[in-house]
């Protein structure tokens, strides 16, 4: 069974990230997009945490830019209300009652991996649940446990 909550860490587990493991292999079917959109209520593409984009169509391939799970997460420190956390295994968690929408954070990843909710002028975030994994069909992605 899939569950849509964020990871919880316990007691002698590891945490886990999510890893774009085989970039070569992404067709751009955009199947990592519509789950992760299915964990927001009223969500759409717009609202996904995760995105597939070209680099020059068919014959160049496409890109998967996602949340790297930074071990000192530059969007965490620019957040002037501390809205965003660091989570145990990198990457951040966000606090949205705390969240201006003043866009530092977006704007401080290195890698573009903080898409935006215009909606809620709010950040969009991988949470790193994995819940993407199982609808790619072509093993690009992959949850795994952080070793550093």
């Amino acid at each position: 069974m899939i569950t849509l909550s964020v990871q919880t860490v316990k007691a002698g587990v590891k945490p886990k990230r999510l890893v774009v493991v085989n970039p070569d292999l992404c067709v751009g079917c955009m199947s990592c997009m519509f789950a992760c959109a299915r964990r927001f209520p009223n969500g759409g593409l717009a609202k996904a945490a995760i995105h597939v984009r070209s680099v020059g169509g068919f014959e160049r391939g496409f890109t998967v830019i996602v949340c790297r799970a930074c071990p000192n997460p530059p969007c965490a420190k620019v957040c002037p209300t501390g809205a965003l956390t660091s989570r145990k295994g990198g990457g951040v968690t966000l606090n949205p009652s705390k969240c201006i929408g003043c866009g530092m954070c977006r704007e401080a990843c290195p890698f573009g991996a903080i898409q935006w909710d215009t909606e809620l002028n709010k950040p969009v975030i991988c949470v790193h649940c994995g819940y993407c994994v199982n609808y790619c069909p072509h093993g690009v992605l992959s949850l795994e446990e952080v070793r550093w």
